[in-house]
């Protein structure tokens, strides 16, 4: 379908690589197009889809979005409202989604929407949506805190009609595939968190080095200058839990609670590195004009989007077999 048939470690390495644009917003971006809206198409859809949907977004030409998240369901997944009742040949669809990555400008959707009265965890399906029917509004582009280059999108459905055969894979299970695909954009999020932290962490003691406090470098401090060893280290130690986690997961392995682990790290330690560096730049670390305050403020979203860190020790927590039973 025009993709290069690598294994998923390739997808990390390209998502490091990808941390040197110097702002969170595009590889978030392509972060959904490749690791998001597009593995459960890639495994369980049709290859008329496939040839619909994912050929010309493989080739650039196409935009996706993911349309999960509801104004009262994010990383509560199971309790999301959206409904597309077959009737006939077509779902109509009605309900909305919230906070969806490039949905003022995308040409198609990967909709998880309620397809029975079942279970919660049983009567959710995956749909290919294309933007352009009638009945889908995109009620406004929402103004952030940061990821601001991002389009992040509010957006509506009112008796959209889709075909049936824009099911992917089969009905009632697309709670299953969203959460298999949770472990790779879990693990791809971690890899593009990890390059920012190492500039964030580089750029501060340039800038320590040659900024003088009281006759001397702030970088000569020791407090400082051993802050940004731990900081350092902790980044590596980041690093190795990914590259296992990954390891694994090509190996066919379940690495939920490894991928859970990292991006609990993840969240808590890019929120950590971007503190504690903007304060060794003072008042230019409260400036727009300098790096750290943008990784300040666009990685502050990795302890929510994707899951929040709460449901991430909740995720670990089952694992360990610690969580309580209802």
């Amino acid at each position: 379908y025009g993709g290069m048939g690598l294994d998923f470690s390739y997808n990390i390495a390209v998502a490091e690589e990808l941390g040197n644009i110097r702002c969170g917003g595009i590889p978030m971006a392509i972060g959904v197009q490749a690791g998001m809206a597009t593995p459960a198409l890639t495994r369980f859809g049709s290859h008329e889809l496939k040839k619909q949907f994912l050929v010309p977004t493989i080739a650039g030409d196409f935009v996706a979005c993911l349309g999960i998240s509801e104004a009262g369901a994010g990383s509560d997944v199971a309790n999301i409202k959206t409904t597309a009742v077959r009737k006939g040949n077509e779902y109509v669809i009605n309900g909305g989604k919230m906070w969806i990555t490039s949905g003022s400008q995308a040409d198609w959707m990967c909709l998880l929407a309620n397809t029975s009265e079942g279970p919660p965890h049983r009567n959710k399906s995956l749909i290919c949506l294309p933007m352009n029917l009638p009945g889908i509004h995109v009620a406004k582009k929402i103004d952030k805190l940061g990821m601001r280059s991002s389009d992040t999108a509010q957006i509506f459905f009112e008796d959209v009609r889709v075909p049936c055969k824009n099911l992917i894979g089969e009905e009632g299970k697309g709670f299953t595939y969203q959460m298999l695909q949770f472990q790779e954009e879990r693990l791809w999020g971690v890899a593009i968190a990890l390059t920012p932290m190492e500039i964030v962490i580089q750029e501060t003691i340039d800038y320590s080095r040659q900024r003088k406090v009281f006759g001397q470098p702030v970088l000569h401090n020791q407090t400082v200058h051993f802050r940004l060893a731990e900081l350092a280290t902790e980044v590596e130690l980041l690093r190795s839990l990914l590259h296992r986690a990954v390891a694994l997961y090509v190996e066919g392995n379940d690495v939920t609670k490894f991928a859970s682990m990292a991006k609990l790290k993840a969240g808590r330690l890019t929120r950590e590195v971007t503190d504690s560096c903007l304060q060794y730049w003072g008042g230019m670390g409260f400036t727009s004009e300098v790096l750290v305050s943008r990784f300040y403020r666009d990685l502050r979203l990795m302890s929510i989007g994707g899951g929040t860190d709460e449901t991430m020790l909740s995720i670990i927590c089952k694992y360990m077999d610690t969580l309580p039973r209802k």
